[in-house]
């Protein structure tokens, strides 16, 4: 099925607010380009590294590549990842510690839309059949799969410098790990809930959506609480734990969430995203998302069509709201 056709099965409201292209060929990309690993051309094939292919970029059409059919890499981390929240939490740690370090990664685009992550080769990896996974050619091709999981790992292994990460007897590290695992239990899965019963979902029930979107405002109310008089989530200085959460918060006008009611949070995200490595992070595998926060509001600014429909979105969540009598609150 071409990315034209899928786009067509989407709402109407909602292809009214994705850029003039698809929303999975945009927003999500499919490389059209031929793929690379750390020195080889593999021809045809949707993987990548972190070697820029220096070649002009091809015409815009809807070309059909084939997916990976399994790794591709010897030697280092291999990443197997598509452009989400998720995944760009590997991504970017991959890029810190490439910066840091000189620890080179290969990645390979695993098209969800297309459910490559199905595959039984995928899943021998990644048993629950999600993004991201990575496999580690330098430790026996040892596999990891889950966000949370794969920062944990590649910070006690390939971070002894703990440039990202803390000594696991310091009180750092247990901070740490309690932000990383609310995001993973709470902020991560209320705001998936929020894109897609708010956005994406054929049906929208207005006890769902404002029930996601209102939890999903209460966690971003203790995060700003949080970062009240700090730089950073943990410790001073840029860690995984705000790895963790970088690639929700970049997202969250999407969600339906007001960054203008949380001015600590938006400071955050504006410090880390000014990091070099951030930035390339969010453009693996495919380019930087067409649904940041900041794509968005690019968007309707140039488009009024698009901030109608923004405004008719917004209209609907206050609508949902006072339905249920819904009033922030946090925590």
């Amino acid at each position: 099925m071409s990315v034209t056709t899928l786009r067509c099965l989407l709402p109407r409201h909602i292809r009214t607010l994705l850029p003039a292209r698809s929303y999975y060929s945009q927003s999500f990309p499919i490389p059209h380009t031929r793929q690379f690993n750390h020195t080889t051309a593999l021809p045809y094939r949707a993987s990548y590294s972190t070697s820029r292919p220096t070649s002009p970029p091809p015409p815009k059409q809807d070309i059909e590549m084939a997916e990976p059919t399994g790794l591709i890499a010897k030697s280092g981390i291999e990443l197997l990842t598509f452009g989400t929240p998720n995944g760009f939490k590997a991504s970017i740690l991959l890029e810190e510690l490439k910066a840091a370090y000189g620890k080179e990664y290969t990645y390979q685009t695993i098209n969800i839309q297309k459910n490559t992550q199905k595959e039984p080769w995928f899943t021998a990896i990644s048993p629950n059949g999600r993004i991201p996974a990575i496999v580690d050619h330098d430790n026996n091709n040892f596999p990891v799969f889950e966000g949370l999981a794969i920062l944990n790992y590649l910070a006690r292994r390939y971070d002894p410098e703990h440039r990202f990460s803390f000594p696991v007897d310091s009180d750092e590290y247990s901070e740490a790990e309690q932000w990383m695992a609310w995001q993973h239990g709470g902020l991560g899965p209320m705001q998936g809930q929020a894109n897609h019963f708010f956005r994406f979902g054929q049906e929208k029930p207005p006890y769902a959506v404002q029930r996601y979107v209102g939890e999903t405002e209460r966690l971003y109310g203790i995060l700003d609480a949080r970062l009240a008089g700090r730089d950073f989530v943990v410790g001073g200085r840029f860690s995984v734990a705000d790895i963790s959460l970088l690639g929700w918060v970049n997202m969250a006008t999407l969600s339906g969430v007001d960054m203008a009611m949380f001015p600590n949070v938006q400071k955050w995200l504006d410090r880390c995203l000014e990091r070099p490595a951030v930035q390339k992070g969010f453009a693996v595998p495919g380019g930087p998302s067409q649904f940041s926060n900041a794509a968005l509001a690019k968007a309707l600014e140039a488009d009024p069509e698009k901030r109608k429909a923004a405004e008719e979105s917004l209209r609907f969540l206050n609508e949902c709201k006072e339905k249920y009598g819904y009033k922030y609150a946090s925590p």
